[in-house]
Order: structure tokens, then sequence, then C-alpha cells
């Protein structure tokens, strides 16, 4: 399938970044230590390079849990913690991703290199990076295979698509004063650093009586006494409250002001839910009971087949975004998770086993399967339009350069912006 027909390519060259950054700690604490960070990095340095390299830290922390718990991933029953130091090297790994995160955009300005790929090839990083971080974050806070992380899968995905319909109505990326990529990255982190310290099962003790307000008997009376770990959940949902209230505000106000629908755009919030319930449909399998994906070596592989085809989905928003398409309301990647989702319950909806998923190994097969499908189609996907947008716009992807008039490849960074137009790279 074409992912950029061939009369958006020109909307291109129309597409300038926006963004709105209303974090205190973003503004006031990390934008100065990245203003510094990025100075480190020579020019000749591709902006999506660094991209790159920020995600390869959060596939070296999965790498870990994959080597120090790889009952976690391949067998039924209770998993082995890692070493306490390991959840130390995830919290500096997932730092350095932020870091990384927030510089390739101000190296992209540096080298005259800014523009859509670099938007595509950040925000698909982000997603990719949205699962891992959920299965880390909940390994550390001992959740392991529930519906916990499940829940914890559907709150961050939720985020991330709200953020990526938002900014394609209102044409700005908006970052409140609570967001997922600042304050939500540094949450993790601290959970990983406190995790390195106490191990996991520091977050399976009950709040009230970790704290001794269990003794008040006011408190005690009122609020329920629930582990840690939950609490954290409780409180992702409250976020995502208020991010959907925030979000949809901003996209009101920007409808108003353009003299458009308010209204159509909460249509195009629907596709994220109904995933979410063929997923729910899927994992819950009537016919196998205590044996179902939730509870086998299958629940990481699920996840992660979930987050890919999630990348394709909001990569082809991001797509919609930058060259003025249409939104995308259906896609054909989750077609596989459909027929994972009847497959499953044929005992409910026709009274007879499932075909594909009449037992715990074949149902195994079946989600790497979905697993591989999902990678192939998402790699893909990346080529098609990497490839589309370098060839049309004449910039490479991973090194800096372009072709000037005459077709010939030259350093970006000879060719870039005058003086006149670098001030303000760094903000």
């Amino acid at each position: 399938m074409a992912y950029i027909p061939s009369h958006a390519l020109a909307g291109l060259r129309n597409y300038k970044y926006k963004g709105v950054d209303k974090s205190l700690i973003s503004n006031y604490v990390l934008n100065p230590f990245w203003n510094w960070f990025v100075t480190l990095w020579p020019e000749w340095v591709a902006p999506n390079m660094i991209t790159l390299s920020g995600l390869a830290f959060v596939l070296i922390n999965f790498a870990t849990l994959s080597f120090y718990d790889p009952t976690y991933l391949t067998a039924r029953g209770g998993a082995t913690s890692p070493p306490n130091w390991v959840y130390f090297t995830w919290a500096a790994g997932l730092f350095l991703y932020q870091t990384f995160d927030a510089i390739d955009g101000k190296q992209a300005r540096r080298t005259g290199m800014a523009g859509p790929l670099g938007e595509m090839f950040d925000h698909g990083c982000d997603a990719l990076n949205t699962t891992l971080g959920v299965i880390l974050a909940c390994y550390a806070l001992n959740l392991g295979r529930s519906w916990w992380t499940f829940a914890s899968q559907v709150a961050t995905l939720a985020n991330f698509y709200l953020t990526t319909w938002e900014e394609y109505h209102t044409g700005q990326l908006y970052l409140g004063i609570f967001s997922g990529p600042v304050e939500g990255i540094l949450m993790i982190v601290i959970i990983f650093i406190i995790t390195g310290f106490t191990g996991p099962a520091l977050w399976d003790q009950k709040i009230l009586s970790l704290t001794r307000l269990e003794n008040v008997e006011w408190i005690a009376s009122r609020v329920p006494n629930l582990a840690i770990n939950v609490c954290f959940m409780l409180f992702a949902g409250v976020g995502l409250a208020f991010n959907i209230i925030t979000s949809y505000t901003n996209v009101f106000k920007a409808r108003r002001t353009s003299q458009k629908y308010v209204v159509k755009p909460l249509l195009y919030l629907l596709p994220f839910p109904a995933s979410v319930l063929v997923q729910v449909a899927w994992l819950n399998q009537p016919s196998l009971r205590n044996s179902d994906i939730i509870n086998s070596p299958a629940f990481v592989p699920f996840l992660c087949a979930w987050g890919l085809q999630f990348a394709h989905v909001v990569g082809r928003m991001i797509i919609a975004h930058v060259t003025s398409q249409p939104f995308p309301v259906w896609d054909p990647m989750y077609i596989w998770s459909i027929i994972g989702a009847i497959d499953a319950n044929m005992p409910f909806l026709f009274d007879r086993p499932p075909l594909i998923q009449h037992s715990p190994e074949r149902t195994e097969r079946f989600v790497y399967v979905v697993l591989v499908v999902a990678f192939v189609t998402y790699a893909r996907f990346v080529m098609l339009v990497v490839s589309d947008i370098t060839d049309y716009l004449g910039i490479a992807c991973l090194t800096v350069r372009k072709r000037d008039a005459n077709g010939v490849w030259k350093s970006a960074v000879g060719m870039r912006m005058r003086p006149t137009e670098k001030r303000g790279l760094l903000d």
C-alpha cells in the first residue's frame, strides 16, 4: 500500500513543527541541561541517529530482562527477579533515552535537518519505547503477568494516541504541566532507582501499612489499604482522565477558532477503545481458563505485538498530519487481533472450540505469528515512508546530507541556515 500518495508529497514541504511545553521541570531544570548536552555532539551527527541511539538504551534494558529472567518470557510459573543493580541500569538507560529524545530536535535545528522525517522518526521510536517501557516498569513494580500490566499498557498507549490525535487537529504538539515524555519518564526512573535499593517486593506492600497510617482511625476507615503498585495504576487512570479533558479542550479551542466542527474529532478517538476491546476479547479466552495468554509466556509477546500494531497506527496518524491527509480511521494491522479474538471466543459465540487456539501451545504459537507479522509490517512501513520522504525532500535519514539543485549529495552542515536564522535554535 502507498502510505504517502504522490499527490500528498507536496504537503511535506509545507510542514512546520509547532510545539508547546508547559512543564516546569522541562523548562527550568531539564532544558538548560539539554541545551548544554546537545553542544557535545558534532554537527556531522544526524539527529535521527541520536533518536535511534536513545531507543537502543531501552532495547538494552529489555535485553537485560531477557538475560536475567528468561523464564518471564519463555516459561510458565513464577519468575526470578534479576539482581537489584540491574534496575539502576534501567534507570540510567531510560534517562538517557529521554535525554537523547529531547536533543534530537535541537540537533536537527543546529544542522538544518529539521522537518517531517524527524518528527516521524522521533514519534516512531517513542511508540516503540512506550510498550517496552510498560513491560519494564510493571516488572519493576512486581505486577508481572496480570491485568494490571495490561491496564498499564492501555493507559500508556491511550495517552500517546491522545497526544497524536490532538496534534493532528490542533497543528501542534502540546505537553502540559505533567506529561508522559517528561514527568512520566522521570517517575519511572525513580521507580527503577527505588527498586534497585529495595527489590520489587516493596511495591506489593500496603500503602497505609507502610506509612503506618492504618493506625489513624479517621484515615483507615475512609481510605482503602491498597498495594503501592495498585495505587500507581489508579494514579495513571486519573492522569489519563485529566489528559482526555485537556486534549479535547485544546482541540475544541483550535476547531472553534478555525470555525470547524468541534464534535467530529471525538469520532476519531473511537478506533482506540475499539482496539482495546478486541485485545481484551482475545486475552479473555473461555476455553483456556487459567492457561490463557495472560497466564502464559505469550503475554509479553502479545504486548509487543500490540505495541507494534499501535506504532503502525500512530505512524499513519503522523504521516496524515505532516502531509495534510485525512485522519486514518481503520488500520489493517488489527485484522490479526480480530482473528485471534473471534477464534478465542468461539465457545461463547458459536458454541464450538476454537479453530486455531484450542490448546495453550497453539495459542502461544499464534501470538508469535502475530508478533512476527506485526514486526515485518511495521518495518516495511518505516522503510517505505523513510524512502518516500528522503527521495522527495532530497535528504538523508541517518547522515547529515542534502541534495543540491544539481542532485549532488553534500553535507547539510555546509548548506545550513544563514547566521540570522540561527537565533533561538536551542529554545
